[in-house]
Formats: structure tokens, sequence, C-alpha cells
């Protein structure tokens, strides 16, 4: 008679195979981030090149890492480090809010189906009103200081997590629920043993593509609203006619999108060989 198990969690116990294989993907993904990084270069020297710019308004990237790392330019990079502090909080508190709240009313629309045929086509009905029009109305609620931001910025991860972890709950194969309800195991036993590390790599897959977002969302609540941060510092720099503080926020941003990117992708390789529900278990 065979014996049957429920579905199990891989929790690769702490050995070598599972540290060289952490180390190998992260090497990988330290070598896409270089790669991304090489590549964005590229194509905007491309572009630079064939547009039909004069040198007072154009930066190339060799330019752009000169005004960064030039011993004449110490001030300008004070100025520009504490821009960037901020937007990396802005943005950072907006993909962990987001995430967090998109989370949990997926977890809601998986435990009241009603609920979510109820909001779901408000949900989306709300996302598709372009960001760019809802800011005014936000900062207007939430007023101009990290509240607001957080809210524009959390928006824009909130939408992703909600739709893919809310299908990925209902994706998980009949047959592992019914498993464990055989077994005795209540709802919640349910929903952390099998249903939660089924949707693991759709929550990684929603807060990649968040991540940048996240980013966008914070540096237009800045540009519009707020006064700090780089997207204020790109609105200052282009009213002063001061390209290179300008295309060097523009890369800071650019680059920081793409960085932020790769470290989840790193997060989530570790996260996913250790507790994704593994589908060879028999």
């Amino acid at each position: 008679m065979t014996t049957v198990t429920p579905p199990a969690i891989v929790q690769t116990a702490g050995g070598g195979g599972f540290r060289g294989s952490a180390a190998s993907r992260l090497l990988q993904v330290g070598l896409n981030a270089v790669i991304g990084v090489v590549s964005i270069c590229a194509v905007w020297q491309f572009l630079i090149t064939k547009a039909d710019l004069t040198a007072f308004n154009r930066r190339t990237p060799m330019q752009v890492w000169h005004y960064l790392t030039a011993s004449g330019h110490t001030a300008e990079r004070t100025i520009l480090w504490d821009a960037t502090m901020t937007t990396v909080r802005d943005a950072g508190l907006g993909l962990l809010v987001g995430t967090i709240a998109g989370l949990v009313v997926a977890l809601l629309f998986n435990r009241y189906p009603v609920f979510e045929q109820g909001s779901m086509p408000v949900a989306m009905a709300l996302r598709s009103v372009p960001l760019v029009a809802m800011t005014p109305l936000i900062i207007l609620i939430f007023d101009r200081g990290l509240l607001g931001v957080t809210v524009i910025s959390g928006i824009v991860t909130f939408f992703p997590t909600l739709v893919n972890v809310a299908l990925a709950l209902r994706s998980v194969p009949a047959s592992s629920v019914d498993l464990m309800t055989a077994y005795g195991a209540s709802k919640g036993r349910t929903l952390v043993r099998v249903q939660l590390p089924y949707s693991l790599p759709a929550l990684f897959a929603s807060i990649r593509v968040a991540a940048p977002l996240a980013v966008i969302g914070a540096y237009l609540a800045e540009y519009l609203a707020t006064g700090k941060g780089l997207g204020y510092l790109m609105l200052q720099a282009n009213f002063a006619s001061d390209y290179d503080q300008m295309w060097t926020a523009v890369a800071i941003i650019t680059f920081g999108a793409v960085l932020l990117y790769q470290v989840i992708a790193a997060i989530e390789q570790v996260v996913l060989t250790r507790f994704a529900a593994d589908p060879n278990a028999r």
C-alpha cells in the first residue's frame, strides 16, 4: 500500500548544498545587474550620439560619472546623496506598505470569495485612473508629508500584488488542498502549509514588477507635491538649466530601480529555494 504524505515545504538544512546553490544564484543575479547597467549605458550613449542635441543640454554616461566622482563637485554630491536617501525612503516604504496591503487583501479574497467578487471590479476601475491624475487628490487627502508619498508609491505596488497573489491562491492544485483536509488540517494550516508556499513565486514576481514602479511613484510625488527627493531636485535642475545635476538624478533613479529589482531577485532566489512548495513532493 502506497503511503501518501501531505504537500511539503522545502526547508533545506543549512548544509553546503544549499549554500552552494544560493551562492551561485546570487552570483547570477549580480551578473544580471552588471549586464543591465552596461546595456542601459550602451543604449544611452547610442541615443545621445544619434539625437540632435547640443553639447549644452546633453550628457553622456561618462560625463555623469565624472560629475559624480570629480573632486570639485563635493557640494553637489551631498545634495544628490540627501535627495537619493529621501527617494529611497519614500519608495521603500511605499513598496513595503503596498505589498503588505496587497497580500492581506488577497488573503481576504481567498477566505471570503464574495468579498472579491464585489471589490475586485472597483479596484480595477481605480487602477485604470492615471496615477498622475490621482496625485493631487491623494496629496489633498493625506497631506504633502511622508504619508502622502507612501500612499502614492504604495498604490502602484498594491495592485500587482493583489491580482497575482489572489490568482496564485486560487490556482493551488485542488488535490493538495483535499489532501490536507483529509489529514484534518484546518483552513489556517492549509493556508500556511500549502497555499502560501504555492503563491510565493507570484508574490515575488509582483514585487519585482512593482519595485521600479514604486520608485516612479515616489519620484512623481516628489516632483508634483512634496518639494523633496530626487523628483523635486530634477524639477529645480530643469528650471536652473543645471543639466549635469538633472542627468545625474535621472541616472540615479534609473540605476536605482535596476539595483532594487536585482536585490529583490536575489532575495527571491534564497527564499524560494528554502520555502517554496516542492512540486516533486510525494
